[in-house]
């Protein structure tokens, strides 16, 4: 995944000046920065959300234009309600993770339930899974989230903000759950005001200021603590349909 060059403006004011950023396989990047400093507007360009108004975004070698497998990308939006105010279950939610793959006609296959089932355990939330989403709590609904992007087993993940309001015990979850995603070899690319629990997993803090990289290397570490020494990263290569984000309707009873 790369931007090169990026620039994005909202209404007339520039909020991204000339973003480089690239992630190669198996890396953990933070995208650190103020509020207001172009992170989330960063990582909503990756993924179309935001139009770039200079440089390019490649998806696995793929001008995003072009960009077609999005079952390859999983992405985590800012915290938010994960049934969008539509009456479902936490397995109905996590299930939609999988329509990337199986598409709104074919009839969830074996797999499909696997992978639905192993991205609710992944989070901690076996004993939920026929609970309505509306009655757990906001770090609850955080790892409903997540799980429902791990359901389509993607190579990126993209996470905006993933801790923010979250409890102390969903975070050390979330953490966890990032820990196994990275070393079965996912590239992740996470906004974060602050490390915290995810510190041990980041490989390289990317700051954003005032919609310019102001750095791009090895994150902060706490006194006694040793750089990350990488996952020998290799390039991300070449490509259906688009990340299931929280503001699009849920299809309940299908599996995303």
């Amino acid at each position: 995944m790369s931007l090169r060059g990026a620039t994005a403006t909202l209404g007339s004011r520039p909020v991204l000046r000339g973003v480089d950023l690239t992630l190669r396989r198996g890396e953990v990047v933070a995208l650190l920065g103020a509020n207001g400093s172009g992170k989330s507007t960063a990582v909503r360009s990756v993924i179309g959300q935001v139009p770039l108004t200079g440089g390019e975004v490649t998806l696995f070698g793929t001008p995003l234009r072009r960009f077609r497998d999005w079952a390859r990308v999983g992405y985590v939006p800012q915290r938010t309600t994960a049934a969008s105010g539509v009456p479902a279950t936490v397995r109905e939610v996590v299930s939609s993770g999988r329509l990337s793959r199986s598409g709104l006609l074919r009839w969830p296959s074996k797999a499909d339930r696997a992978a639905v089932r192993r991205a609710i355990e992944l989070v901690g939330l076996t004993d939920r899974a026929k609970d309505a989403v509306d009655a757990l709590s906001g770090g609850q609904h955080q790892r409903v989230l997540i799980a429902r992007a791990l359901a389509a087993e993607p190579e990126l993940l993209i996470m905006d903000e993933p801790m923010a309001g979250v409890d102390l015990a969903s975070q050390q979850i979330l953490a966890a759950t990032l820990r196994d995603q990275v070393a079965a070899g996912t590239t992740v690319l996470l906004v974060l005001h602050e490390l915290g629990p995810l510190e041990p997993l980041i490989d390289r803090a990317v700051v954003l200021r005032d919609g310019a990289v102001t750095h791009d290397g090895p994150p902060p570490r706490a006194p006694g603590q040793h750089a990350p020494t990488g996952h020998d990263p290799k390039p991300l290569t070449n490509q259906g349909c688009h990340p299931h984000t929280a503001e699009e309707p849920l299809r309940t009873g299908l599996l995303t």
